[in-house]
Parts: structure tokens; C-alpha cells; sequence
């Protein structure tokens, strides 16, 4: 299987296998998968805004006008569903997480997690620790292209060192907790943890 990729990524099969986590199998296409119906936005600058609050010291609102003015960044990375495929060079571009910190009122001592807010209700929760990796950022666009609508258009969380539903399309919003809080699929059974490598697919 893997000599199928070797021309493609210019690797040896071993290097390639490498990087797929236990129970994957490579694509490359970039499947479609989320929870309710694909938003549709007209007038971004006037209909879409981007919330923070929590555990900060004071709330916080970007219009569409004001994130994508921050400074950007370009993520070239692996990424890992938990329906079983992997992506890998995967080319994204957004703001870095660390780098968004740096443009909202600090956060307080108790701020350890994050609960990302998504149109139509969904969310998804990650600890802060994660975000604060290299790769971590608001990503709003793929390959060099404005996101689809399906993969989350106009801006989604990107975090990949965890299973894919982690990376939380259509974001809203940004809560900062002091305590974990499950986000939508791992209200249904999904691992709160999330490492690919260690196959945490489901809670036990």
C-alpha cells in the first residue's frame, strides 16, 4: 500500500508509515464530516463576529474585518480523523494560537482549558496547554484557498495533534475555563483526549 504514496510525498514506505497513527489509512481526498447543515453567511463585516470570554480579564469581540487583519502564519502538518483516514502536508493558514493571545486582555491564572463555540450549537473542548503548541491556530484558510464551506468557512480551530472533530469548523467563539468541559461529541462517547497515537477514539 504505502509504495502507492511514495512518488507522492517523495518518501520511503517506512518514513510514510511512520506518521500514520495505529488503525489509519491515507487519503488524499479531504472527506467531508460535521454535525447539522453547512452555514451560510452573506455580509460577513456586518453578520459575523468572533467572542471571547471566560477565565480573561475582560470579554472580548473581533468583526471579520478585525481577525483577519492579525498577523498570519502557514502550518504545514499532518492531520487525523477518528472515522479512521489520515491527510498528510496538509497546508494551512490562519492565526497562530499563541499569536492571537498576544491581541485579547490576559487571561487569569485559572484559565486552563478552552470550549470552542461553533454556529448551530456545537462545540468542542481542548485543554489551553494544547492551543500553546507550534501548530495550533485559527485557521481560515486550506492550501492556499479561502476554506469551503464544508471544511468550515470562514474560520475554524485547528488543532492537530489531536483526532480531527477536535479542529471545530464554523468557530464563533472562544470560552477560556478553569475547568474541562466535554464539548458536543464527547458528550456522545467520543475520548475527551483525543490522541490518535494512543487510538482514543471512544470513552470506555
Amino acid at each position: 500500500m504505502f509504495n502507492a504514496f511514495r512518488k507522492k510525498y517523495d518518501r520511503t514506505a517506512p518514513e510514510v508509515e511512520d506518521r500514520v497513527p495505529p488503525g489509519q489509512y491515507l487519503t488524499e481526498k479531504f472527506p467531508v464530516l460535521h454535525y447539522g447543515s453547512v452555514p451560510s453567511y452573506r455580509d460577513l463585516e456586518n453578520t459575523w463576529d468572533l467572542r471571547v470570554w471566560g477565565e480573561i480579564e475582560s470579554p472580548a469581540r473581533f468583526s471579520f474585518a478585525e481577525f483577519r487583519a492579525l498577523p498570519t502564519t502557514e502550518v504545514v502538518t499532518d492531520i487525523h480523523c477518528v472515522t479512521r483516514w489520515s491527510k498528510l502536508d496538509t497546508r494551512w493558514q490562519g492565526v497562530k494560537f499563541t499569536e492571537f493571545l498576544k491581541h485579547i486582555p490576559s487571561l487569569k491564572p485559572s484559565a486552563k482549558f478552552i470550549l470552542f463555540h461553533c454556529e448551530q450549537g456545537f462545540t468542542a473542548n481542548v485543554p489551553l496547554e494544547i492551543m500553546l503548541e507550534d501548530e495550533a491556530m485559527l485557521a481560515y484558510k486550506f492550501d492556499g484557498q479561502e476554506l469551503t464551506p464544508d471544511h468550515g468557512y470562514p474560520l475554524r480551530s485547528f488543532v492537530p495533534k489531536k483526532y480531527f472533530w477536535k479542529s471545530a469548523k464554523w468557530l464563533r467563539g472562544i470560552e477560556f475555563l478553569s475547568e474541562d468541559q466535554l464539548g458536543f461529541w464527547e458528550r456522545y462517547g467520543y475520548n475527551n483526549n483525543a490522541d490518535p497515537w494512543l487510538e482514543e477514539r471512544y470513552s470506555d
